[in-house]
């Protein structure tokens, strides 16, 4: 009898241990909940039965404090200065697979908030043992691992550094192939994640062999996962000539082209950044792209979608274009000018909009073609309003003035330029009186239909510093008239023949 008195004292102890640390879990779930379980001062609690000697009340220990600590920095920190790292870390090589599992959340939930707390993570000498994780039999316990890894490198060069020093890259490389799809997301994710930081960091994951198992993967339907290969590669493409080339080797086109037309608009988003990345660095690269049908694919793509969506596109069209005119042609002979063009006027965010100014410009400027084929478009208006408009931004001013200057300094389609005599400031006129200075004196209908239109008169009456560009511009178009013409459409002419009238005699029969 006192046998079982005994015995149901335990059971009791370690029943209402159960329920604490279930509960605790549980509340943890709830953010209106955090504030009350920090001040009691639940940490510490949670660290004690870490120790338990009941596996379940260990791990649901440890997931309640992973709950915790991710919700913010405060409590990731309590985590660190309750010296509960250490104690995480040795379970990971000694704790069965479930334990495994909630440690290894702990860990991802304290690095993931700062850099300070993934280094407290990496001096506990948790590393190797995540690292060893990433080789468990247990899938669970892979993708935990890889989690936490994810978290730690992310947040800066060093740490990404680290973490390929304690030999992560080839088993994520591997975990990739699993089965798992959740495992492969995550793999993915982080080898994304290591690859942003600099050129050399991209380069560890292309050695590992993992480029080419990334892009087998992008035939697999799940969005999430090619939304996470694609961003992988897009950040081992972004660093050089070298590491683009890689992933163009490993056939990444035309699979990534299937992309620009998937339902998720991650999926087109990352894909569009890839092509961006690829074409960037040299016409080589852009010329593959043109090659492959990335241009029009890509021009589809943008005016399937809306925001920043579009972005990566506009800026990878502005990106070819801006290599060579024949890229540049390119561009437009897949229509590309009236999709940029709505992009201009349809979006309403400024950073869109600056975006498809840039690209505008950038396939304007080569030649007189070029410029034509923008202003056709009656783009210019549109882009001058934007420069003028207060409420813009001053970027999206800035790069609206480059643009009008690049197209306007190559635009010799008179028609398009009229219109500027009249609206636009004098840092754009000037550019705009240009081109008529350089047109009018080799083209007699040209010079016909300025008097007909009233440009003439209009440029009678800018007002320009004597000796200035501008006025050696409106010099060179008066010297295509006689002086009478322009004589005529000058300022207060028919003031001056009223005075003649005043002061002329009639002549007497």
């Amino acid at each position: 009898m006192s046998q079982r008195r005994v015995l149901k004292v335990f059971e009791q102890y370690q029943k209402a241990r159960t329920e604490f640390v279930q509960m605790v879990a549980e509340l943890a779930t709830r953010p209106e909940n955090i504030e009350t379980l920090q001040n009691v001062g639940v940490i510490s609690l949670l660290r004690t039965l870490l120790l338990d000697v009941v596996p379940t009340i260990q791990q649901t220990a440890a997931l309640a404090l992973g709950r915790l600590a991710s919700y913010n920095d405060d409590l990731a920190e309590a985590v660190v200065k309750c010296d509960i790292l250490p104690q995480l870390v040795y379970s990971l090589a000694e704790q069965n697979r479930f334990y495994k599992k909630a440690a290894a959340f702990v860990l991802r939930a304290v690095g993931k908030h700062s850099p300070q707390l993934a280094q407290a993570i990496v001096d506990c000498g948790a590393l190797d043992s995540l690292v060893i994780c990433l080789e468990d039999f247990d899938p669970g316990v892979k993708e935990a691992a890889a989690w936490a890894l994810r978290y730690i490198a992310r947040h800066n060069a060093e740490l990404s550094q680290v973490v390929v020093d304690a030999g992560a890259v080839p088993l994520l490389a591997l975990c990739i192939q699993e089965p798992e799809i959740a495992l492969k997301r995550i793999a993915a994710s982080a080898l994304s994640d290591i690859a942003k930081h600099s050129p050399e960091l991209a380069q560890t994951v292309v050695d590992a062999g993992a480029v080419a198992h990334l892009v087998q993967m992008l035939l697999n339907p799940d969005a999430k996962l090619k939304h996470q290969i694609l961003s992988a590669l897009s950040q081992v493409s972004k660093h050089s000539v070298n590491l683009a080339e890689m992933v163009v080797e490993a056939e990444i086109f035309p699979v990534v082209l299937t992309c620009l037309k998937d339902k998720d608009e991650y999926v087109k988003e990352n894909a569009s950044t890839l092509i961006r990345e690829i074409a960037k660095h040299t016409p080589e690269l852009s010329h593959l792209v043109v090659n492959a049908g990335g241009v029009a694919a890509m021009i589809e793509c943008i005016g399937s979608c809306k925001g920043n969506t579009r972005l990566p596109g506009i800026m990878m069209l502005g990106y070819v274009a801006a290599h060579s005119e024949n890229l540049a042609m390119a561009v437009i002979i897949s229509k590309g000018i009236p999709q940029l063009s709505v992009c201009l006027s349809e979006e309403p965010e400024d950073h869109i909009k600056a975006a498809a100014a840039w690209a505008l410009g950038q396939i304007g400027r080569h030649t007189p073609e070029h410029a034509r084929a923008v202003a056709v478009t009656n783009t210019l208006p549109v882009l001058l309003s934007l420069y003028m408009s207060t409420e813009s931004s001053e970027d999206l001013q800035v790069k609206s003035k480059k643009a009008i200057k690049s197209i306007l300094q190559k635009c010799t389609y008179l028609p398009a330029l009229e219109p500027f005599l009249y609206d636009a400031p004098p840092s754009i006129l000037k550019h705009v009186v240009a081109q008529f200075s350089k047109v009018l004196p080799h083209d007699s209908k040209a010079r016909r239909l300025f008097v007909t239109s009233g440009g003439l008169k209009k440029v009678q009456e800018i007002k320009a510093e004597p000796g200035s560009l501008l006025q050696e511009y409106i010099n060179s178009i008066n010297n295509c008239y006689p002086e009478e013409i322009v004589r005529y459409y000058s300022p207060g002419y028919s003031d001056t023949l009223l005075q003649r009238v005043d002061s002329y005699q009639p002549l007497n029969n």
